[in-house]
């Protein structure tokens, strides 16, 4: 086959790929502001490299009611959020001890765990949100240090000479 053509194909990808991710986006950013104008939004992630990954929102309303819950889980692109009206009714603050989630997969139930983690210490006011750090940054910085420690090594061999 030519490379022309494979080239082609790996570009139409690329492009597909990022029109689609555009759009998961898109539909994350309309539920949450959707759920965000009734009240306070609780967000359980389970971040799946291999394995599925899940995004868990909660609309809680000031007594730790949830009011309304969606859930976006897949390893593909085209995952969309669903209603998931099972928690409505919980109060967050009892969410992982809940009977209904127990039904629920592994998955789900990390989500739901780290969503009322998150909530809790924003209501105590300790949360500090941590960056993740891309692979791409660990890279980089790795080269830096290499090349601090080559330069201090040779100021120090030439210094001695």
């Amino acid at each position: 086959m030519n490379i022309f053509i494979l080239g082609a194909i790996a570009i139409i990808a690329y492009i597909l790929q990022i029109f689609l991710g555009m759009k998961q986006i898109k539909n994350f950013n309309s539920v949450y502001i959707r759920m965000k104008r009734k009240g306070k939004v609780a967000i359980g992630r389970r971040p799946g490299k291999i394995a599925s990954g899940t995004i868990l929102l909660l609309g809680v309303d000031q007594r730790g009611t949830i009011q309304e819950a969606e859930m976006m889980q897949g390893t593909s692109i085209l995952a969309r959020f669903k209603p998931r009206p099972q928690f409505v009714g919980i109060n967050i603050h009892q969410l992982t001890d809940s009977p209904v989630l127990i039904k629920e997969n592994k998955l789900t139930r990390q989500a739901a765990a780290n969503a009322q983690k998150i909530y809790l210490e924003v209501e105590r006011g300790n949360h500090q949100e941590k960056a993740p750090v891309s692979p791409i940054f660990n890279v980089g910085n790795q080269l830096s240090l290499m090349k601090l420690s080559i330069q201090e090594k040779f100021t120090k061999t030439n210094s001695q000479i």
